[in-house]
């Protein structure tokens, strides 16, 4: 095994599970920390975790548990995987995980990096933009769980770790590896725990990744993972088997959309005007036992036409904040975790076989009541979203982070079926 990966979300880890794949590197991700026994054939495993908003000492134990599981493997090289928001709050959970991950590797540096140009995730100075828009500008500013307000990574590490960070920016990222790499000798000089490094076109992500291989621990989103998946192009062999096991099947389907992003809002804005929809009643939803079977039924019902239905909780950010002001932030966001675990299992009864799940949490609900360990990695829907295989049963699942892919993303995904 030549690298480990430690992802914070499901959404995150499929992420960067299928730039893995697309760069050469045979790759599994597994759901959950393993059994000390699980054993693996595969250059990259992914361990998907839901700790990018749990307490920060959870989020702390279970990472530093899948680092061990891992080092046990005989990983490499390591990479702690973060959305490409940076989504976080004062407190973390990016910084004290990075911390821990540092400490129980006995380093002391690493890298930030969570840009992702193909997708619109750029930094430049070491501010985070989205789509051109500085992240305090963006839609995340207004996200539920994790507002993000400043656009400065090194603001934003200092706040929630215990080092400090430096910067390197694009004129040293442009004079390529080995200007990279005298940085990284100069900030540890001063001091510095952390790096922030500036990237907004590939080119940067592949010169980042070459000046990063003697690094034992890297931190960032999923766009540097093709420039460290070609580090290790010697040991790499051809991956048309692997993709083709991760390839979904023509069977039942259904969408499910957690996601409030503004893309998904478009994207289900498209998707009703062509297929059968319901908007969940969060009302409904937390005050009759019975409305998941109602909903079940109307799947059910809807699962022979051309494109699959689509249940969905997202809404824009007035309704969001009038839903949250009404029932409690906590209570609403429990209550569609909950219904979306009891229709995602009823649906899977019944025999639906193809998942397309849109927002990290639901996705990790969805993921974990459906009982999945492991996944094989399939084709990419879009940049970031690949259709994925389980290993221990007859299921597939697209898992979209919120604001990833295009409006047609939906109808998109089920072009892949065979």
């Amino acid at each position: 095994m030549l690298l480990g990966v430690i992802a914070d979300d499901f959404t995150g880890a499929t992420d960067i599970a299928g730039f893995l794949v697309e760069n050469g590197m045979r790759t599994i991700q597994v759901n959950g920390i393993p059994s000390a026994n699980m054993q693996i054939n595969a250059d990259a495993v992914v361990v998907s975790l839901k700790s990018r908003s749990c307490p920060t000492e959870q989020a702390v134990e279970q990472s530093v548990a899948a680092l061990k599981w891992l080092q046990a493997q005989g990983c490499q090289q390591f990479y702690f995987k973060y959305c490409s928001t940076f989504d976080s709050t004062a407190k973390g959970n990016i910084g004290p995980v990075t911390d821990a991950l540092l400490d129980t590797l006995g380093e002391d540096f690493t890298i930030v990096c969570p840009a992702l140009p193909v997708n619109g995730r750029t930094v430049f100075n070491g501010h985070l933009f989205v789509l051109g828009q500085l992240l305090s500008e963006s839609g995340m500013r207004n996200h539920p769980v994790t507002p993000m307000t400043n656009s400065n990574l090194m603001d934003l590490m200092d706040a929630q770790s215990r080092g400090q960070t430096g910067l390197i920016n694009y004129q040293s990222i442009e004079q390529g590896a080995d200007a990279v790499i005298g940085r990284f000798a100069e900030l540890k000089a001063q001091g510095k725990r952390y790096a922030v490094v500036d990237a907004f076109k590939a080119e940067h992500l592949n010169e980042i990744g070459k000046a990063v291989s003697s690094l034992k621990l890297v931190t960032g989103g999923s766009g540097l993972a093709a420039g460290i998946a070609k580090n290790w192009g010697e040991h790499l062999q051809d991956q048309t088997q692997a993709k083709q096991a991760g390839h979904p099947a023509k069977a039942p389907t259904v969408i499910l959309s957690g996601s409030c992003s503004i893309m998904t809002n478009k994207q289900v804005e498209r998707y009703k005007a062509k297929a059968p929809f319901l908007a969940m009643d969060i009302e409904q939803c937390m005050s009759s036992e019975n409305y998941v079977n109602e909903v079940f039924d109307w799947v059910v019902n809807h699962l022979s036409e051309s494109l699959a239905p689509i249940v969905y909780a997202t809404a824009d950010a007035e309704k969001l904040k009038t839903i949250q002001q009404q029932h409690g932030a906590e209570a609403s966001s429990q209550a569609v975790e909950t219904f979306f675990s009891l229709l995602a299992i009823k649906l899977h009864t019944y025999g639906v076989r193809n998942f397309i799940v849109a927002g990290g949490e639901t996705s990790g609900v969805v993921t974990q009541s459906l009982k999945v360990d492991s996944f094989h990695i399939g084709p990419q829907i879009s940049p970031g979203v690949p259709w994925v295989k389980a290993i221990n049963q007859d299921l597939s699942l697209a898992l979209k982070s919120g604001n990833f892919g295009d409006e047609n993303f939906f109808t998109t995904a089920q072009g892949y079926f065979s």
